[in-house]
């Protein structure tokens, strides 16, 4: 006769373990639940490779988190660390799947610059991918840095008048070029670099990055698109100092997150013009009082077409010809 063994006296509690000797990390990359993360040893940094613990639920974890782990953290082969806790975030870049899709994906933590990588022409430069990306940035709470590449093949002009009124710094580059003023904006920063594939990211990585060895693709000549050579995010050392975290190359940007007032207080000189807009105002025309507040001289018109543009953007609205 099989006796079925008891479950035992030992009460079951919600406490869980402090973990005070857990190890701090920085997730540098992660791969189909695998999480490489950096750990500063004594006389070197370590690479460790780690799960999520099971306490930490479904709770996500994206490149640039700061982490605790606990376990086997030596980095040797075919081990395996656990992490045990996330960090307060300082920031968190986020995108949905679509304008209609209010999930929010989270793609890179604890950046404080967002690099905003396009190309002059081959591909030529998609301005409504650039309006959203700022949105993005100004969601997250980091700043934005425009940055030109493919210099060699078209001018900048047009590009950075229609940006000027936004006051985003920029920085022009082209093939061979020196990139002595990229790195001064980058150095000691944590920077993730987003842009349409074929824009010129991971050649600009190779560059700032000797090592990085970054596949480099082509861009269709048909389709005038480029092809995804960066299969996910990871991020690396500057020599000089300072994190770029190069992602993907993206072809579209959901900001179904985003609301218009996020937008709106990346517009300090337009936010007292809104005080009175009727209820519901989307600030894209109509009755807003915008329009009488930037006739009366209290705002540049070029300020309020840029915040309508964003605002058009981030709700999907139909791309106008001359974009």
């Amino acid at each position: 006769m099989r006796v079925r063994p008891g479950r035992g006296s030992r009460p079951r509690t919600r406490r869980r373990p402090a973990h005070e000797d857990a190890v701090p990390g920085f997730v540098v990359a992660v791969d189909r639940g695998r999480y490489t993360c950096l750990v500063r040893g004594r006389d070197r940094d370590v690479r460790v490779i780690a799960m999520k613990a099971r306490e930490l639920g479904r709770k996500g974890i994206v490149v640039g988190d700061r982490v605790a782990l606990v376990g086997d953290v030596s980095g040797r082969p075919d081990t395996l660390a656990r992490i045990v806790r996330v960090e307060e975030r300082t920031s968190i870049l986020r995108r949905s799947a679509d304008d209609t899709d209010p999930v929010e994906r989270p793609i890179v933590a604890n950046a404080d610059q967002l690099v905003i990588v396009t190309a002059l022409a081959d591909p030529p430069p998609r301005p409504r991918m650039i309006d959203r990306l700022l949105v993005a940035a100004y969601d997250a709470g980091i700043d934005a840095l425009l940055c030109l590449t493919k210099a060699d093949l078209a001018a900048p002009d047009e590009i950075l008048a229609r940006y000027a009124p936004l006051g985003v710094p920029h920085v022009v580059t082209q093939k061979g070029g020196p990139l002595d003023e990229l790195r001064d904006l980058l150095t000691d920063r944590v920077s993730v670099l987003v842009g349409h594939s074929g824009v010129g990211k991971s050649t600009l990585v190779n560059a700032l990055v000797p090592h990085a060895a970054r596949a480099v693709g082509q861009v269709n000549p048909v389709t005038g698109r480029g092809r995804h050579t960066s299969t996910s995010a990871i991020a690396l050392e500057l020599p000089d100092g300072g994190w770029i975290i190069d992602t993907p190359g993206v072809r579209s940007f959901g900001l179904a997150h985003v609301s218009a007032d996020t937008v709106l207080s990346a517009f300090p000189d337009l936010v007292e013009g809104t005080a009175n807009c009727p209820k519901g105002c989307t600030h894209l025309g109509g009755d807003c009082a915008l329009d009488e507040w930037v006739r009366e001289g209290h705002a540049d018109p070029a300020r309020l077409e840029s915040l309508r543009r964003l605002l058009a953007s981030r709700e999907g609205a139909p791309e106008p010809d001359e974009y």
